[in-house]
C-alpha cells in the first residue's frame, strides 16, 4: 500500500533519482516535518481509534493464508481449490462492503459491528470442521459479513480530522497498513505450523470475534457534525453523487491494487526461477518498508501529486523490473521506487473520496472504494498469473504495469469531469 509525493527532502528529489543515488530511508524521513503528523496524533481518539483498527486487521491479513494452507494441508486439495475458496470470501467482500457502508450511514456503527462481528466469528470457528464443498458455499457470505476494518477506519479518521490534516491522516493509516502485513501472515504461518490447523482458525475466530466486540465497545464515531445535520434529511440519490470523477478515483483504486498484486506474485515468480525463494520474506520486509517511507513524506509534505499521476508512475516504474530480477539483491533494489508511490497512491485515492462523496453517504462510497480495490486484487493475480506461466516472470512485472495503466488510463477519461465544491469543514466529533 504506497505513494510518492511531490518533493522528497529538502533537496526535492524524485524516486528515480533516490535510487540511482542510493538515499538511505532514514536519511529521507529525518529531513521530513513531521509537525503534521504530531497535530493528527493530537487530535482527540485518534491514538486509541488507529491503535484499535491495527488490532483489528490484524486476523484479515492472517486468514487468507491461513485459509490456504489449511485447505491444501488439512483437507488434502490442491492451490487451485484453495483459490476457489480465497476467491470466494474475496467476492463476498467486494459485493459486501458498499451495502455495509450504506448500513453504517443509515443503522450507525454498533448493530452492523455486532452482526459481522457474529457472523465472522461463526465462519472461522466452524471452518475446520466443514467439508471442502460447504466450505466453498459459505465463502462468499462469509466474505459479505466481514468487518470492513478498513473502510471503518477511513470513516472514523474523516470524522475525527479536520480536511487539512487528512493527508497526514490517510498516510498514517496506509503506514498501518503496512505494518500488518509486515506482522500478520508470518504470525499465521508460525501458528498453524506450531499448532493444529483446527486450534489454529478457532483461534482466528476468536481474534476475529475479540477484535469486533472491541470496535463496538468503543464506538468510535463515524459521522461528523455535518453529517448530524441533514441525517433526518433525505438521502441524496446516487446519481447526483455517483459522478464521473468518484467513478473514475475508483478505477484508479483498483488498478493500483492490479499492479500490487501483480508486483508481488511476479516477485514471487523470479525469486522461484531463479531459486532464490530463502529471501522472499526480506524482500517483502524491503517492499514495504519502502512504501512506509513514501507514505511518512507524502503525509508530511503542504502539497503532492494528484491520484492519477501517481497511479501512472506507480504503474511505469513497475515495467522495466523484470529486466533486472537476477540477482535477488538487485530486484530488491529495482522494487524500491515503485514501492515508494505505494502509500502515496492508497492514501491520495482516499482523500479524494472523502472529498468527493458528500458526509450522509460516505460509509457507502467507502465501501465502494473497498469493493474495487478487491476486484482490483481479484482481476490482478489471474491476469499476471497467466502472463508468468506462458512466459516469464519478467513478463510478470510488465503485465502488471500494463494491466495498471489500463484501468488508469480509464479512470483517468472519468475524471474529467469538474470536481464539486468541497465540503464545509466539520467541527470535531466529540465523544
Amino acid at each position: 500500500m504506497r505513494v510518492a509525493p511531490i518533493i522528497f527532502g529538502r533537496q526535492g528529489a524524485t524516486a528515480a533519482e533516490i535510487c540511482c543515488t542510493r538515499v538511505p530511508p532514514w536519511v529521507l524521513i529525518e529531513d521530513v516535518p513531521l509537525q503534521p503528523y504530531r497535530r493528527v496524533l493530537s487530535v482527540p481518539h485518534v491514538r486509541s481509534t488507529m491503535a484499535l483498527m491495527f488490532l483489528a486487521r490484524l486476523p484479515m491479513t492472517m486468514s487468507g493464508v491461513l485459509l490456504t494452507l489449511y485447505v491444501v494441508t488439512g483437507l488434502g486439495r490442491g492451490y487451485g481449490a484453495a483459490g476457489l475458496v480465497g476467491g470466494g470470501v474475496t467476492l463476498g467482500m467486494a459485493l459486501g462492503a458498499p451495502l455495509l457502508g450504506r448500513c453504517f450511514d443509515r443503522y450507525g456503527l454498533r448493530p452492523v459491528v455486532a452482526v459481522c462481528g457474529i457472523g465472522t466469528t461463526a465462519f472461522w470457528v466452524a471452518a475446520p470442521h466443514l467439508p471442502f464443498e460447504a466450505l466453498a458455499v459459505v465463502a462468499v457470505p462469509a466474505g459479505v459479513l466481514s468487518v470492513p476494518a478498513g473502510s471503518l477506519a477511513r470513516q472514523v479518521l474523516a470524522t475525527l480530522v479536520p480536511p487539512e490534516e487528512r493527508r497526514a491522516a490517510y498516510s498514517l493509516d496506509t503506514i498501518s497498513i503496512e505494518a500488518t502485513f509486515m506482522i500478520g501472515p508470518a504470525a499465521g504461518i508460525a501458528a498453524i505450523t506450531a499448532f493444529s490447523p483446527t486450534w489454529t482458525l478457532t483461534a482466528l475466530g476468536a481474534l476475529f470475534g475479540g477484535t469486533a466486540f472491541l470496535i463496538w465497545l468503543v464506538d468510535p464515531p463515524i459521522r461528523d457534525g455535518a453529517a448530524e445535520a441533514v441525517e433526518l434529511g433525505p438521502r441524496p440519490p446516487l446519481r447526483s453523487w455517483l459522478t464521473g470523477r468518484l467513478v473514475g478515483t475508483l478505477l484508479i483504486a483498483g488498478g493500483t491494487l492490479f499492479v500490487l498484486v501483480g508486483t508481488e506474485l511476479a516477485t514471487l515468480a523470479a525469486l522461484r526461477a531463479n531459486g532464490e525463494l530463502g529471501v522472499t520474506g526480506l524482500v517483502i520486509a524491503v517492499m514495504c518498508v519502502a512504501s512506509i517511507v513514501g507514505g511518512v513524506v507524502h503525509g508530511a509534505v503542504k502539497r503532492s501529486l494528484p491520484q492519477g499521476v501517481l497511479m501512472l508512475l506507480l504503474a511505469l516504474l513497475v515495467m522495466p523490473v523484470g529486466l533486472v530480477d537476477h540477482p535477488w539483491w538487485l530486484l530488491m533494489l529495482a522494487l524500491i521506487p515503485t514501492n515508494l508511490l505505494c502509500a502515496p497512491t492508497l492514501a491520495a485515492t482516499t482523500e479524494t473520496v472523502t472529498r468527493i462523496a458528500p458526509p450522509r453517504v460516505r460509509g457507502e462510497a467507502m465501501g465502494l472504494q473497498d469493493s474495487f480495490t478487491r476486484l482490483g486484487l481479484a482481476v490482478g493475480s489471474p491476469v499476471v498469473g497467466f502472463a508468468i506461466d506462458h512466459s516469464s516472470p519478467a513478463w510478470g512485472f510488465a503485465a502488471a504495469g500494463l494491466g495498471g495503466l489500463v484501468i488508469a488510463s480509464a479512470g483517468l477519461l472519468r475524471n474529467r469531469a469538474p470536481e464539486p465544491a468541497p465540503e464545509p469543514v466539520p467541527a470535531l466529533a466529540e465523544r
